[in-house]
Parts: C-alpha cells; structure tokens; sequence
C-alpha cells in the first residue's frame, strides 16, 4: 500500500503540469491573448499613461516574453524551489527556501493568495453543510426505496427525485428569491449574501429582552417535538393522516393569509399543497421519514409560534443572521445532488441484494436486516465513494450559477470574474489548487475503497 501511494504521489506531478500547461496554452492563444496591450485596452487613458501601464505589466509580469518562458516563469514562483530573479527580470540565483508565489492578480491589484484566502472560507461554509446532507439523505431515500421495491415509498420517491433532478438550480434559485425573498410574496428570507450589514455588530447569539420569550421558544418547540413525535408513532393511519393533513392545511391558510396580496388562487393552491404534503409524510410507512419529517415541523411550527407571539425586542445575532442567509442558498445547491445520488445509491443497492454473496448469505439462515446492513450497505457504498472524488475540488470552485444568484463573494464567482477579465494569475492558481484536489480526491477514493471492500488491494 505504501509504495502504491509513493508511486501515485509522483505521478501527480506530470499530471499537474499538463493540466495548468492546457489552461496556460489556451488563454494565451484565445483572441487576443494575456500581453500588455490586451490589460490595458479599452481604458480612456491618454497614450503616453496607455504606454506606461503597458511597460508596468510588461516588467513585472513579464508579458513581452514568449509564451514557453512566461509558463516556466510562472511554474518556477509556485514552486518552493528554484530560481530567483532581480528587478530587471534576470536570474541572480537558485534557492531552495524561496518559498511559491501565486503571484499578483492583474484585475484587483492584490496578491492571488489573499483573494482566495478570502473567498475560500465561504464556500467552504457552502460546501461542508451541503455535501454531508446530501449524501444523508440520499443514503436514506436510496436504502429505504431499495427494501420497497415496487411499493408505494420506492414509486413515490423515484417521481420526486426525478422531477427534483430536472429542475435546473438556475431556476430554482430564481423561484425562491422571487417567492420566498421578495415583498410581493413572502419576505421570509434575505435576497443576496450570507449575512447582513447590520449583524456584524450584533452578539454571536441570539438574544431577547425577556427571559419570558426565551421559556416560549423552549416551551413550544418541545411541545411541538412531542406531539408531532406522538403523531407519526400512531399506529392509526387513518387518523394520523387526517391530523397531519388537517395541521397542514392550516399552514396552508396562514401562507395565503400572510401573502402581499390577496389571490384566490393562493386560498385554494396552498391549502392545498399543504395538506397533501402532510398527509404523504405521515401516510408513509418508512418510519426514518415519518418521524424525522414531522418532528423537523413540529420544531419549527413551535419556534415560528414562539417567534410569533414574542412581546419583548428579539435581537437574532450573528449565528441566526447567518443562518438565515444560508438556507436558500443550501436547498438550491443540495436538492439536485441528493436525488441523482439516491438513484444511484437504489441501483446499487438492488444490484448487490441480488447478488451471489447475499443469495449465499440469505441460504445460510441470515436474517435479511443483517443481509442488508453486515453484507450489501457497504458495498453498496462503493459508487458513492468514486463520485465523492470529484467533490474535493468542488470545495474551491464552488457553484458558479448559485453563487452568481444569490450574490456570494465565493470562489465560483472569483473563477467567472478571473475569467471573464483574462485574470491569468488567478486563473492559473485556481487550476493548480483545483487539479490539486481532484487528484488528491482519487487518491482518497482509493484508500476508502479498502475500507469499504476488505476484498480491493493495491499491493
């Protein structure tokens, strides 16, 4: 194993190289090219200030060499190692303590390192409570449609994930800034960034003026977890039904009622809408479902009651403000994600429930719980691994459509500003860092692999 990972190490160098040298080779021969002229065309300078800036670059990013010395230019100040140069551009030594340089980003003026120390936090934020729910819920939705085959759960999720995977993002993103963000529908939730200006003067936590509103949150929203936990433990499915679609036709009212303006449409849509959405929750027998849904509702129908009928100021801190940003942009970037997966995760679970090790298994006397959990899960896991090495480099570039919607400073929009502007520092140190990732990501994958499957070697 361990001359495995040295011999995949090394080959992640040629690797590197060829990718940064195909995205270098193609924005210098793209129309126009990355030269002087190109930085500073289009600016209403007088010629001799054109020609000035023009020299400026030229010298200090070397633009008016040709293209093979400009890349080992570059290659040489993102290694560690190697040479060192004085001010007129000429080589004065070789250092092994010279350090990598990213470089100077020519739209913003600041060194590469800096913008992506800034703009990486936040997607990573995006990215680490995104992935984790994805692959929950499709682990779930995947298993419990795999033991249901042909039944109610299996055909009920297949339609949902299907429809929620040929929605594109660009879309709903749009939809739910337009219903749930603006006035003229429900003003629930903030329209841009991940947190606003005024939170950043604001306590970490939330806070009330009363210790009365805080007993009102904690109160109600246990309330809420205990009743709706009683409900999808009835064994009465007739009338855990008719609660749950009474409660959410309720919901229904109160959305219509709380809308802008008044529409017929909205008192008939919505009442509706959430009446058969409760009803399905609380009608359906995969019991993981049942419950979690309907606690999850219960916690916040009891924090919206108490929020509701608070009588002091409430002041919701830096933690909730931020949160609060958050939420659309999570279920625009995590919906498609979870019903591709979960898909995946019924197929593949179907394919080793069939398969002769679990026959032998079952032929044995194993109780099918244990056939399914001990035998097929973990190599059922297998095709989600291989897809979890492509989501390594998704943490640096993020979503470009989502983060583009909801206007988050994040590494996908600093990849479409880089671009859009021929930024080739930052275009070049993106690639690096994301060819990076994608590589150590396989790398990854394959020690999970004999994790998963006792039966893969690599020695």
């Amino acid at each position: 194993m361990l001359i495995y990972l040295l011999r995949r190490i090394l080959l992640m160098i040629p690797t590197l190289l060829g990718i940064t040298l195909v995205v270098f080779t193609v924005m210098a021969l793209a129309p126009g090219g990355i030269s002087g002229d190109s930085l500073v065309n289009g600016m209403d300078m007088k010629p001799e200030q054109k020609q000035a800036l023009r020299d400026y670059y030229n010298k200090r990013y070397g633009l008016d060499d040709p293209m093979p010395i400009q890349y080992l230019r570059w290659l040489n100040n993102v290694s560690p190692i190697g040479f060192t140069f004085d001010e007129e551009r000429e080589i004065n030594g070789f250092s092994f303590t010279k350090g990598s340089d990213l470089g100077d980003s020519f739209n913003y003026g600041r060194p590469v390192a800096d913008l992506i120390g800034e703009r990486l936090p936040i997607t990573l934020l995006l990215n680490v409570i995104t992935i984790p729910l994805i692959y929950i819920i499709a682990i779930i939705i995947g298993m419990n449609a795999a033991r249901d085959r042909g039944g109610r759960f299996d055909v009920t999720s297949n339609i949902i994930m299907l429809a929620l995977w040929s929605i594109p993002s660009m879309l709903a993103g749009v939809l739910m800034i337009g219903f749930f963000a603006s006035i003229q529908h429900w003003q629930w939730f903030p329209t841009s960034g991940l947190s606003s200006r005024e939170a950043l003067d604001m306590p970490f936590m939330p806070h009330w003026s009363s210790l009365w509103d805080v007993a009102k949150v904690f109160v109600l929203m246990i309330l809420g977890i205990i009743s709706s936990y009683m409900l999808s433990q009835c064994q009465q499915i007739k009338a855990r039904v008719a609660i749950a679609a009474l409660v959410g036709g309720a919901m229904g009212v109160w959305m219509a009622y709380t809308h802008a303006s008044f529409v017929l449409f909205n008192w008939v849509f919505f009442p509706l809408l959430g009446t058969l959405t409760l009803a399905l929750l609380a009608w359906t027998k995969v019991a993981t479902f049942r419950t979690g849904g309907l606690v999850m509702f219960g916690a916040g129908l009891g924090l919206m009651l108490a929020v509701e009928f608070s009588s002091g100021d409430f002041l919701r801190g830096f933690f909730l403000d931020r949160s609060w940003h958050l939420v659309l942009p999570i279920i625009a970037l995590s919906y498609g994600g979870f019903a591709a997966l979960a898909k995946i995760m019924r197929t593949s679970i179907l394919e080793n429930l069939n398969a002769d090790y679990a026959r032998t298994a079952r032929a044995k006397g194993v109780v099918e719980s244990d056939v399914l959990w001990k035998h097929v899960f973990r190599n059922s896991l297998l095709p989600l691994i291989t897809i979890l090495a492509g989501l390594l480099p998704s943490l640096l570039g993020g979503s470009v459509i989502i983060e583009q919607i909801f206007s988050i400073d994040g590494m996908g929009k600093l990849v479409i500003e880089a671009t859009m502007s021929r930024d080739r520092e930052v275009v070049l140190s993106i690639t690096l860092i994301a060819g990076l990732l994608t590589l150590l990501g396989y790398l990854i994958s394959d020690f999970l692999y004999t994790l998963v499957d006792p039966r893969i070697q690599y020695d």
